[in-house]
């Protein structure tokens, strides 16, 4: 179901605001539909150095299906180029199956790794069908694009073959990682091979599959004169526990001490659960560090994301567009959690402070529908309100309002939860954009703080009780977490220590032994503390 949007109607302008006694500054967003732009998510894209958008691979369906011979059909791949002008209002296009089978193929894959450095676009990895293999398999191959050849060549008609160059790499055999550049060095972060087809029901059932998290950070240079293409100085940390994500946001990030690298938003899936990571991966050119003193609730998913910097209060500012989450909020702000990870409409910040502390809140608005999973942001090229290629410079925007760039494409659902049911009619692939702006010293728009209280959902049955009942909890971190019961009169009574694991716990209690009548119960998980009155018949 595409969404239709008129100006007067559903959505004009959405818009959040920061203060946290910084830089004050409002989002606005503005829906613009663009001849011709293809519906597409998951995909790569680079830019011309006129500002016209390149988009290659991902898919042209909704999310994928279940059923093995339904998920990523080969037919639902984006099996062209497409060049776009936003300003313009134009699209070209033309098929990529022309190409040599190896680029072809990886081409019209689906979650690649991409990094455009001037004007040469790299593309690593990718999964889909492979006609040569006859098999859906992860790719390991590195394309080099000629973005701005490639893009004269489909609007004047000409052939596109000279603009393509590929190596081979197993190293480079990832899907649903992220590619960054800093200091000419590569960072590939997390992902994995997938081989065969996919199955919910496991590797060993019905058609069977590999699939192997690559749990590294992987670095090297591209050694690239415009004709010969190699890997240099590659190594790969390796972290079972921490590194195992995919399918993730990852941000280039100034880190409090003034240093930069990148941060591993949230990601998924758990090693013991289908569930997303909720704390975060600190990349820089000394190592990593996993933060466990923070949860991000609102967004798992990759997704659109802008990173802003202030640098004159060093505060940080990471936005998300919508996606798939384990957690929304309701009519009162409340966090709802829901293990079906549904897609949701939310659209958050995450703020990293002077002191390293980081917030996560809701900007109080929502996207228009159910979309933005597997969104891309494209920023404008403009050295004035960007500090790097893509962090956006708070401090040196003009008052007034700024275009920064445009989110498009990604996945539109017709409802939250459409995996169990999905016949491959409940969500497309999209073809809207948003224009992107910022306003200085515009009217606040209040945001909604977290309160983390809420995410661990305690339960506490049977309440009255007699000599035994349960206390059913979601333990969110590896934090110490413990249960203490005290009486009226202050005196603590009974305690329990919770085991350590991240997701849904029952605790049994004993109460056999007390008195009736009136105790509080106190649940601490870190520096949360929780209160529950029970009572003992």
């Amino acid at each position: 179901m595409k969404i239709k949007i008129t100006f007067l109607s559903i959505l004009s302008l959405i818009i959040f605001s920061s203060s946290y006694a910084q830089e004050e500054f409002t989002v606005l967003i503005e829906p613009i539909s663009i001849t011709n732009a293809p519906s597409v998510h998951s995909y790569s894209w680079g830019k011309t150095s006129d500002g016209k958008w390149v988009i290659i691979g991902g898919r042209i369906d909704g999310l994928h299906r279940r059923q093995p011979f339904a998920a990523f059909l080969e037919n639902d791949n984006n099996k062209s180029v497409f060049i776009v002008d936003p300003i313009a209002n134009q699209t070209w296009s033309t098929s990529l199956g022309v190409l040599q089978s190896s680029i072809f193929e990886q081409l019209q894959s689906t979650n690649q790794e991409f990094y455009q450095k001037g004007n040469t676009l790299y593309i690593i990895g990718g999964y889909g069908f492979s006609a040569t293999l006859n098999d859906h398999i992860t790719y390991d191959k590195l394309t080099a694009i000629d973005i701005d050849g490639l893009a004269n060549a489909v609007i004047n008609s000409t052939t596109i073959l000279p603009y393509f160059r590929q190596i081979t790499d197993s190293n480079l055999a990832v899907t649903g990682g992220q590619l960054g550049l800093l200091n000419d060095v590569f960072y590939l972060c997390g992902g994995q091979y997938f081989e065969g087809r996919y199955n919910p029901m496991g590797p060993n059932n019905g058609p069977g599959f590999i699939q192997n998290y690559t749990e590294e950070i992987r670095t090297f240079q591209i050694l690239d004169d415009g004709s010969n293409l190699s890997i240099t100085n590659y190594s790969a940390q390796s972290d079972t526990n921490n590194l195992h994500r995919r399918d993730y946001n990852m941000a280039p990030q100034f880190f409090p001490d003034g240093s930069r690298g990148f941060t591993m938003f949230s990601g998924v899936f758990q090693h013991n659960v289908d569930l997303p990571w909720l704390n975060t991966v600190d990349v820089t050119p000394s190592g990593y560090t996993v933060n466990n003193t923070f949860n991000q609730y609102l967004s798992q998913y990759h997704s659109a994301k802008i990173p802003l910097y202030d640098a004159t209060n060093n505060a940080m500012h990471t936005l998300f567009f919508g996606g798939i989450s384990q957690y929304k909020l309701d009519a009162n702000d409340n966090l709802i959690q829901d293990n079906n990870v549904p897609f949701v409409k939310t659209i958050s910040k995450v703020t990293r402070f002077s002191d390293g502390s980081m917030v996560e809140s809701s900007l109080g608005i929502e996207m228009p529908t159910l979309l933005g999973s597997g969104a891309e942001f494209i920023p404008v090229d403009d050295t004035n309100i960007y500090i790097t290629k893509d962090i956006v410079n708070v401090n040196n925007l003009q008052e007034g309002t700024t275009l920064i760039g445009y989110i498009f494409g990604g996945i539109e659902s017709t409802q939250e939860n459409i995996f169990f049911i999905n016949t491959g009619t409940q969500s497309s692939a999209s073809n809207l954009a948003f224009k992107v702006s910022i306003l200085k010293s515009a009217l606040s728009v209040d945001e909604v703080p977290l309160n983390p209280n809420n995410i661990f959902n305690i339960k506490v049955y049977p309440n009255p009780t007699t000599d035994m009942f349960s206390v059913e909890v979601f333990i969110p971190n590896t934090e110490l977490t413990k249960i203490e019961i005290f009486d009226l009169l202050g005196k603590k009574v009974k305690e329990s220590l919770v085991e350590e694991g991240i997701g849904n716990q029952i605790i049994p209690m004993d109460f056999s032994d007390l008195a009736s009548g009136e105790y509080i119960l106190i649940f601490k998980n870190g520096l949360t503390k929780i209160e529950k009155k029970i009572i003992k018949k």
